[in-house]
Parts: structure tokens; C-alpha cells; sequence
């Protein structure tokens, strides 16, 4: 006999319909419903979806037959309350990064979700990238020795018009907005993932493209790492660099540096460079570039999504996952928003050194 299927509802008319709606179709669960907060502007992109419920709430949403679960895919600045409503109703629930306000409420939504017993995760699906699965192995067995030095440059030209069309959200700081916690949390989950715990950061928050810096968020960031492992790193990420798409991902040690290299991974060590055989969950659906205009980077998320939420649907009925390849949970999101807080703190304070406040 084969298990029901689940049945989710997504908060969010954006991403959530863009990206987690056919994840978790794609996953073999079903989207109960869709909830924004403009109900005709809800009723349409439910339809265009082919979702038969559009809520104009997430109580709404709740009351419905089969809502076992939960994914939160709106501004951060409300991810805390809908997912406490989530929790206290006993729903599974998933929520996008940034996790939440601050770490404070991380907290929070952590003790939450530890005593009301429900399968709670944060959407880092990147963690799924095969490269990024390989290279933490390559590190894990000690093909580097002790990392001493990481280094992770990152720039494109996303924000650099002033024609961009974004949601409101995504350029104001008291709703949690800039490229920070729109992007570069998924960096900070990753090298935790790689490295370990951090211990302490430096950081400027500048603005690169030509929009005021006083009135609008961050679209770089600019920073220095120490993690406890003792490895020093530098981490450089702006969404606003005009020319050619730039990255660089190296983590060196005393036997060896390891290459993220387009989708794979190079090792340089006393034997020579190598690619190293890919190792990591193989897509659930590949999605063409350019297939839909609506959605121009689905390509790139929906098949990391997908596997995420295979994942969850797994852990919700039960079902061992692969040790290697663990999502990110609400102790994980607490971890990332002490580091996010962190770094916001050296940046309003001239980059003046922040430890951590888990390690202070």
C-alpha cells in the first residue's frame, strides 16, 4: 500500500508559485492551497498553477482537508509569525531564507518547533548542488588537510539597473531586505556546511549600483571570517558588478586546494589537478533555461527545490534520508541568522570585529 500523498500549502505568490508550487509537484506531494494577501491577485496565479484553493490568510488555508505541511516563501519580515501560526497548528513547515528578523526570533521558532514536534526546515536547497555536496566531501576526508584559507568572490550584475523590478521588500532593511540575506545567507549556510562553526567576522554592507545607500538596503557584501576551526576566510559577494558573471569558491590547506569549477570540482595537490567524480542526489526533474519567461532562474532553483522537498516529504513520513546530504533545519537557521546579525553589527559599527554570539 503506498503512503497518501501530503498535501501542502505554500505562502507566497512569487517565488512560492514560481519555484516551491512545482517543487513539490515534482516531489509527489500535492499543493492544497495558495495564499497571498490580495485574493484576486491569489485566485489568478492559483488558476494559472492549476491549484484549486487561493486563501486570502493562512488560517484560511489551514481549515482545509489534506494542509499537512507548510512552506513560508514570503518577505522576511513575516516569516516568524506565519510560521509560529504554522507550528501551533501542528503543521510541518518550511521556510525561505532569510530565516528570520534576527536571531532572537530564530531562537524562538526553534523552541517552537522542538516542543510542538514537527518536521521544521529552512529552504537552503543549494545544499543539494552536487558540487557543493562533492566539495564537502573532498574536505571532509581530509584531501586538504585542515583548511587554513577559504575564499568565496561572487559578482553579477542582477541589481546593477536601476530599472529593476523587484518586490518592495527587497531593498528595505526593516523588512529584512539586501543581497545579504537575499543571497548571501545561502553562502553563509554552505560554509558552515564546509568549515564548521564561525567565530567571529568583519564586515561593510556598500552599495555598488548608483541607488542611495541611505535609503535603500545593501546589494554587496564585503567581509572577513574566522571559523573556530581556525580557518581565515574572505567572503565578497555584490549583486550590482557590470560585466561578465565572476565566482570564485577555493578552500586551501596544507595538502591540497579544492576548486569549484562551473558544476564540478577541481583537486590540486602534490600529485597535480583533477576533476573529481561528482558525488550528491542526482536532479528529480531538469528544467530548460528560457522555458519559462516568467521565471528565468528556474533552471537553477527548482531542481535543488525539488530534491529539498523530497527530502522533507521523506522526513515527515518517517523515511531515512542519505547521511551526506542533510537540509537545513531551524538549528541551522538559528546558526546562520547569529552570523547575518553578526555581520550587520560590524557594518554599522565601521567593520569593527563581531564574534559570534553562540562562541562569545
Amino acid at each position: 500500500m503506498t503512503n497518501p500523498s501530503l498535501g501542502v500549502v505554500v505562502v507566497g505568490t512569487g517565488h512560492g508559485c514560481r519555484v516551491h508550487v512545482p517543487a513539490v509537484r515534482y516531489a509527489g506531494m500535492e499543493v492544497v492551497a495558495i495564499v497571498g494577501r490580495d485574493r484576486e491577485k491569489t485566485a489568478r496565479r492559483a488558476t494559472r498553477a492549476g491549484v484549486e484553493h487561493a486563501c486570502a490568510s493562512l488560517e484560511e488555508a489551514l481549515k482545509l482537508p489534506g494542509a499537512d505541511a507548510v512552506i513560508i516563501s514570503t518577505p522576511p519580515d513575516t516569516h516568524g509569525p506565519l510560521a509560529e501560526q504554522a507550528i501551533e497548528a501542528g503543521r510541518h513547515v518550511l521556510v525561505e531564507k532569510p530565516f528570520a528578523a534576527d536571531a532572537t526570533e530564530a531562537r524562538r521558532l526553534q523552541g517552537a518547533a522542538e516542543r510542538s514536534g514537527v518536521i521544521a526546515l529552512v529552504g537552503h536547497e543549494f545544499r543539494f548542488a552536487r558540487e557543493r555536496v562533492t566539495l564537502r566531501q573532498v574536505i571532509a576526508g581530509g584531501a586538504l588537510g585542515t583548511p587554513r584559507i577559504a575564499t568565496f568572490v561572487g559578482h553579477n550584475a542582477f541589481a546593477a539597473s536601476l530599472d529593476l523590478t523587484m518586490p518592495s521588500w527587497w531593498f528595505d532593511r526593516a523588512r529584512g531586505g539586501g543581497w545579504l540575506g537575499a543571497a548571501v545567507s545561502h553562502l553563509i549556510d554552505a560554509t558552515r556546511w564546509w568549515l564548521g562553526e564561525f567565530e567571529s567576522v568583519s564586515a561593510e554592507l556598500p552599495m555598488v549600483s548608483p541607488r542611495d545607500p541611505e535609503e535603500h538596503a545593501e546589494d554587496t557584501v564585503n567581509a572577513r571570517f574566522r571559523m573556530v576551526s581556525g580557518c581565515e576566510g574572505v567572503l565578497q559577494q555584490s549583486a550590482s558588478v557590470l560585466g561578465p558573471m565572476f565566482n570564485v569558491f577555493r578552500v586551501a590547506g596544507p595538502t591540497g586546494t579544492a576548486d569549484i569549477v562551473d558544476d564540478g570540482v577541481r583537486l590540486t595537490d602534490a600529485h597535480g589537478e583533477r576533476m573529481v567524480d561528482l558525488v550528491g542526489p542526482l536532479p528529480l526533474i531538469e528544467v530548460e533555461e528560457g522555458s519559462d519567461p516568467r521565471n528565468p532562474f528556474g533552471h537553477i532553483e527548482i531542481p535543488p527545490t525539488t530534491i529539498q522537498a523530497s527530502m522533507w516529504r521523506d522526513l515527515i513520513r518517517g523515511v531515512p534520508i542519505p547521511d551526506t546530504v542533510q537540509p537545513a533545519t531551524f538549528t541551522d537557521g538559528v546558526a546562520c541568522m547569529e552570523v547575518i546579525d553578526a555581520l550587520r553589527r560590524s557594518a554599522a559599527d565601521g567593520g569593527r570585529l563581531r564574534r559570534i554570539a553562540e562562541h562569545s
